[in-house]
């Protein structure tokens, strides 16, 4: 069975289909932002909301991801990047060894964007999710795309495990560890199991590093 990825966020998905294609464009336009990269150049790409160019648009998602600030992707109301610059001296901007192997890791795959709601899964098939975790305190967010990812979006993300363990699809989710997290999944068809992940985005530092999370299955 051809393996499927998908996702909501279009510059990611933008970005795995230029890889996928051919990843030496891509590389080009990575070592031109490297050669330039400074603070003026920063916001000056980080202002381009309006590109057509698909390997520019990639580029620009890599160039920012790799340059702002704890390497945090977060959009506005408008769908536009508002991350500040980071301040790693030497930003791994272009890695061309490792865009060349996902390359190779995505030929063969269905890569599109689009909606967890829409995935088309039967019998026999295994999902995985990973959605933007419910927050652990107030000021954590979820805007990784214009839409965001409230409750509302969790809530209707366990109905669709519920769906698709109804129709015999095996599936694993991560999230954080939060009590509303555990309530959601709380139903006796899921499975619960808390793992340690290392994690680098926090405003306060010392609270950085391995974190509890949860890996929800079916059962």
């Amino acid at each position: 069975m051809q393996p499927f990825l998908s996702d909501i966020n279009f510059d990611l998905i933008n970005t795995y289909q230029v890889l996928q294609r051919d990843p030496e464009p891509l590389i080009k336009q990575l070592r031109q932002h490297a050669a330039k990269h400074s603070k003026d150049y920063y916001y000056q790409i980080r202002s381009q909301h309006d590109l057509d160019d698909r390997v520019e648009i990639a580029a620009r998602f890599i160039y920012l991801n790799k340059t702002c600030y704890n390497g945090l992707w977060r959009v506005n109301s408008k769908g536009e990047f508002n991350v500040p610059m980071g301040s790693a001296e030497k930003p791994a901007i272009c890695q061309e060894e490792n865009l060349r192997a996902c390359y190779l890791a995505l030929q063969g795959v269905d890569v599109r964007t689009r909606d967890f709601l829409k995935l088309a899964a039967g019998e026999g098939d295994f999902v995985y999710f990973d959605p933007p975790y419910h927050p652990l305190t107030g000021g954590s967010f979820t805007d990784y795309a214009k839409s965001g990812f409230g409750e509302a979006e969790q809530i209707a993300l366990r109905d669709f495990c519920r769906e698709l363990h109804e129709r015999s699809v095996k599936f694993m989710l991560s999230n954080s560890d939060t009590p509303f997290t555990r309530e959601l999944y709380a139903d006796c068809i899921f499975s619960i199991d808390q793992v340690k992940a290392p994690r680098m985005v926090n405003s306060k530092p010392d609270q950085r590093g391995a974190v509890h999370e949860l890996l929800i299955t079916s059962c």
